[in-house]
């Protein structure tokens, strides 16, 4: 069942799931070819690259810092299933939308104006809380 599970999640990350599959076959091949090893998370092909800063999710990979935490490669995946239920849609309802909120989260933090503290919980958005539902239920 399992092999099952993992082929079915393939095949739909490269189709209905092509288009965010596509952004992480280019994000692997230029790490793989900096020298960064891959590493696999379940279904999942993963990437650790600098600190401090979390992750995303590319398809059926997703690129987090080194030594991430179990919970963000959780909510990474958790994307991963996003991006296999949404498919195409993936990039402009869940992807660009959470890039958008990361960034503006970060600046708004390094430019002095809030701490993280003062911040809503990243899960409050609703996309963020789903994934890492998704995540911590499938991905143990």
């Amino acid at each position: 069942m399992k092999v099952i599970k993992a082929v079915l999640f393939w095949l739909a990350s490269l189709t209905w799931g092509l288009p965010m599959t596509l952004v992480g076959i280019v994000c692997a091949i230029a790490l793989l070819i900096t020298g960064h090893r891959p590493h696999r998370f379940h279904y999942f092909v993963y990437f650790e690259v600098g600190t401090g800063w979390g992750g995303f999710e590319a398809g059926c990979f997703f690129f987090c810092n080194k030594h991430a935490s179990l919970h963000i490669k959780q909510h990474e995946s958790g994307h991963g299933l996003q991006n296999i239920m949404l498919g195409v849609l993936m990039p402009f309802i869940v992807s660009i939308p959470s890039c958008i909120r990361y960034w503006h989260r970060e600046i708004l933090v390094r430019s002095g104006k809030k701490k993280y503290s003062d911040l809503p919980d990243y899960d409050a958005a609703w996309f963020e809380g789903w994934a890492t539902k998704l995540g911590s239920k499938f991905f143990k």
